[in-house]
């Protein structure tokens, strides 16, 4: 007994910050657990809330593997992530218009996505639904686009400065997000346009009645299998092996012979391609799309990789749909303005009981 109260104390002292967690833990899951017995949350309501988490958890996600590969390898923060996104965005979906637009609209309009012309979502009807083989299409051309802009930029901005430091680095990568993202503004406008189009089939989960719609099923399934194949990547093949080792120590793995930049290009491949996925997916499932989505993103995906911990791509799997989870469950308490500061602030209460994130001390994978 007296043994039992000496632990404790010894807790309650040495580790208060935690406790304080867990009793706010406790309160909010009790404050749940009543609002579901008085009928002021639904099952319905909690599980659709559960789901739209998973939904952007997942696309937080499959983007912080990218960032959090770029970081790992070359270590620096590359403030331009989130305009990939939105460039593999824009280049998937006007490949997909062009594609399911053809022959009934101008190819002038179908590439400025309904900006101004006759293309616009009701005309042109994309979706995995109605025009199948134009969403394959522009998501191949949404993951090519997002690996040749990231081996550009590479070559022609960040390669030349590597010699000077992650700041430097840092600093160009903040210049190349603003580039990008008013060149996208000037195309395409500044306004956020409806991109996809007609009706959906629906499939709803037994006994809570809970609905997906064939976009948000495309989405998982697609996020899912390109996790999945960044697991293969580095668990199951050669270059995977020389990722991790570089990750681990660059000098050691360029002295033993691994090809460094030869493992750097395969970084920007992998991470431009699933960013590039990312974008289309969210486009896919929103309806929607804007030249500033990776921009409203990029925090997001920065606090999914830093709560995961930087340099694990698991870790950024794992924050993402963290963060996800937590920006809509969040909507049970405070008003929906208030979301991404919810998720922060999850993001802000893990890393003060684990600095180093969910998965500290693991780096690439």
């Amino acid at each position: 007994m007296a043994d039992t109260y000496s632990r404790g104390k010894r807790v309650f002292v040495e580790r208060p910050l935690e406790l304080v967690l867990l009793t706010v833990g406790v309160a909010l899951v009790a404050d749940l657990l009543s609002k579901l017995a008085n009928g002021t949350v639904t099952v319905l309501t909690l599980s659709i809330f559960l789901k739209d988490g998973i939904v952007i958890g997942l696309v937080i996600g499959l983007a912080g593997v990218g960032l959090s590969m770029t970081y790992s390898i070359l270590n620096f923060a590359n403030f331009a992530h989130g305009e990939y996104l939105t460039a593999g965005a824009f280049a998937g979906w006007v490949a997909t218009y062009l594609v399911a637009g053809a022959g009934t609209v101008s190819a002038g309009d179908l590439f400025l996505l309904g900006v101004s012309g006759g293309a616009d979502a009701g005309t042109v009807g994309a979706s995995v639904f109605s025009t199948p083989l134009a969403v394959l299409v522009g998501f191949a051309v949404a993951v090519a686009f997002g690996v040749a802009l990231a081996l550009a930029l590479d070559r022609l901005v960040y390669r030349p400065m590597r010699g000077q430091g992650a700041i430097s680095l840092l600093i160009a990568s903040i210049g190349v997000a603003l580039a990008l993202r008013y060149l996208l503004a000037f195309v395409f406008g500044t306004s956020r346009t409806g991109i996809t189009g007609g009706t959906l089939p629906t499939y709803t989960v037994p006994v809570i009645d809970l609905i997906f719609n064939a976009h948000e099923l495309a989405l998982v399934a697609a996020a899912l299998a390109m996790m999945g194949g960044v697991h293969l990547l580095l668990r199951r093949t050669k270059l995977g092996k020389a990722m991790r080792a570089m990750a681990d120590n660059p000098d050691l793995a360029r002295v033993t012979g691994i090809p460094t930049e030869r493992v750097v290009r395969a970084t920007w491949i992998i991470g431009g391609g699933l960013t590039g996925a990312a974008g289309y997916l969210v486009v896919l499932e929103t309806g929607t799309i804007s030249f500033d989505y990776g921009w409203t993103l990029l925090l997001l995906i920065f606090a999914a990789v830093i709560l995961g911990g930087i340099g694990s791509i698991y870790g950024a799997m794992l924050g993402g749909l963290t963060i996800g989870i937590a920006s809509t469950l969040s909507l049970i308490w405070i008003p929906s303005d208030f979301t991404h500061a919810a998720a922060f602030a999850v993001m802000i209460l893990i890393l003060l009981t684990r600095p180093s994130g969910l998965f500290s001390g693991v780096t690439t994978a």
